[in-house]
């Protein structure tokens, strides 16, 4: 059976790139001081420019949520706020909210001051807007369910210097309602400056959306199925997550060992308490994924065999391997989720450990489910990743976020393995790695999505992340020049 969203009535294709790694031609972005990434600025309208005449329809990107120091975006301190840092500063400027030479002076003012400045210059303007101050307190009205939480948790890092909300003050930690109000109070400049930041960012945002939807592109969204716990969400719910009186994890989350480490992988993500959660009919979940709706047309639940069982390592322990399988409450959960949204465009990420139980979960709700064509070649002739083995209801990649690149793969694969995926490929002369990305192509697989270093030919030294280390996400490594001679009417490089 094929999924209900309409986007999965089709066949499309699509291009997974991070919005950090759009090229960012904003003056800030030159100075080796500050951090260097794209924005949702004008790259970003120009690679949906991009999408739309190369005949792509999805645009697919990692979790978009405010990073802590590490930048990974899987350990978000929001599971609904956007990263601030993906501001446009020529927006703004735009805006008139901050001066535009402020922006392309030769000694950049710092990301966090601009903002600030930005802020100000907004709030002091707003009572004179008619139409901002109505579109203000309409966001604020239509957010408060994680806003007022968010803003506030925001402020107190600040003002606790990004020490955990753990070894906070216990009446703030425990969240007594007038130890709070009044520091509401006391922090009233730093919550109206997170404030700002988000209806900056969820503007930017839906504007990019509105865009892209009128070119025929999809955003395609991707949701961690943990959330980090130095966050707002476990601050201000502690009561969903399996924590100790003091609010620390008793379990921790990740995977057994498998292909990509001989220890698993260690996340530290504190479990969900789904008895609790079950309790309210998932009204937690149901709220996150209204905001996932809000921000994308289809959205990627990483780790989904984590709905059927999650593995479930002692707090205390260094590595992953003193972890246990412990059976989640799956099938509720979908079901409440699909009884709320009909239509919801899910996609599981049902790659490593996957059991029949899995994947019956996974048909039961006609979810399409992930296929790695650089996983296939192992010799085996029934792996499912091989294209003769696809069905509709699978999205095909050469590979993903967490993979090499199709060329750097290549060029380390041994060489049997080589001589199956010619043998297999009808012994094709077309190059790496354009023999994969025409074979993920040619799937009879519902979509297709090609990472763009695989589209630019990219070797291994461009690899966006390498599971069980810390995510290497920004300018760095993926942008500048190489990928602005691809994408015509993209000007500037980091």
């Amino acid at each position: 059976m094929v999924n209900k969203s309409p986007l999965f009535q089709r066949r499309t294709a699509g291009v997974l790139l991070h919005p950090t790694s759009l090229p960012c031609s904003e003056s800030y972005s030159r100075n080796e001081t500050t951090k260097a990434f794209g924005t949702l600025g004008k790259e970003a309208y120009a690679f949906v420019d991009f999408m739309a005449t190369a005949g792509f329809s999805i645009w697919q990107m990692l979790p978009t949520g405010p990073t802590q120091a590490d930048m990974s975006p899987y350990q978000s301190i929001s599971a609904h706020a956007g990263n601030p840092d993906l501001i446009s500063l020529d927006w703004l400027a735009e805006k008139n909210w901050i001066d535009a030479g402020q922006v392309t002076t030769r000694e950049p003012i710092p990301l966090a001051e601009l903002r600030e400045l930005a802020a100000a210059s907004f709030y002091k303007h707003l009572g004179s807007n008619a139409e901002l101050e109505q579109a203000f307190a309409a966001f604020r009205q239509a957010q408060a369910y994680w806003l007022d939480d968010f803003s506030l948790f925001s402020a107190l890092r600040a003002e606790y210097q990004n020490t955990s909300w753990v070894d906070w003050p216990a009446t703030i930690r425990t969240r007594h309602d007038e130890a709070l109000n009044q520091i509401r109070l006391t922090l009233k400049y730093k919550i109206d400056q997170v404030l700002f930041e988000q209806f900056a960012f969820f503007s930017q945002w839906s504007a990019l959306k509105k865009y892209a939807n009128e070119k025929g592109i999809y955003l395609f969204g991707d949701m961690p199925i943990f959330v980090g716990h130095d966050s707002a969400d476990v601050w201000a719910q502690q009561h969903y997550f399996n924590l100790d009186d003091q609010g620390r994890p008793l379990t921790v989350a990740g995977v057994p060992p498998d292909y990509f480490s001989e220890t698993g992988q260690h996340w530290g993500n504190p479990h969900y308490n789904w008895n609790q959660m079950q309790q309210d009919g998932f009204q937690w979940w149901l709220a996150r994924l209204k905001t996932q709706l809000h921000l994308f047309d289809l959205i990627r639940i990483d780790h989904f065999r984590g709905f059927e069982a999650f593995w479930e390592i002692p707090a205390d322990s260094e590595d992953a391997r003193s972890g246990r399988w412990v059976k989640a409450p799956g099938e509720a959960f979908l079901q409440a989720c699909f009884d709320a949204y009909p239509e919801l465009p899910l996609v599981a990420e049902n790659l490593g450990v996957i059991t029949d139980e899995v994947e019956a979960l996974r048909r039961q709700f006609n979810l399409p489910g992930m296929l790695v064509l650089q996983f296939g070649f192992d010799g085996n002739s029934n792996n499912p990743h091989l294209p003769h083995n696809h069905s509709r209801d699978e999205v095909i990649y050469t590979g993903t976020h967490d993979n090499d690149t199709t060329l750097g793969w290549y060029e380390t694969l041994a060489d049997e393995h080589r001589k199956q995926l010619q043998a297999y490929c009808f012994n094709s002369t077309e190059p790496m790695p354009w023999l994969l990305i025409e074979t993920a192509l040619a799937s009879v697989g519902s979509m297709a999505i090609i990472p763009m270093q695989d589209l630019l030919e990219l070797d291994g030294g461009h690899r966006m992340n390498m599971p069980g280390q810390r995510i290497k996400i920004g300018c760095g490594r993926f942008c500048g020049i190489r990928l602005i001679q691809h994408w015509p009417g993209v000007s500037g490089s980091c």
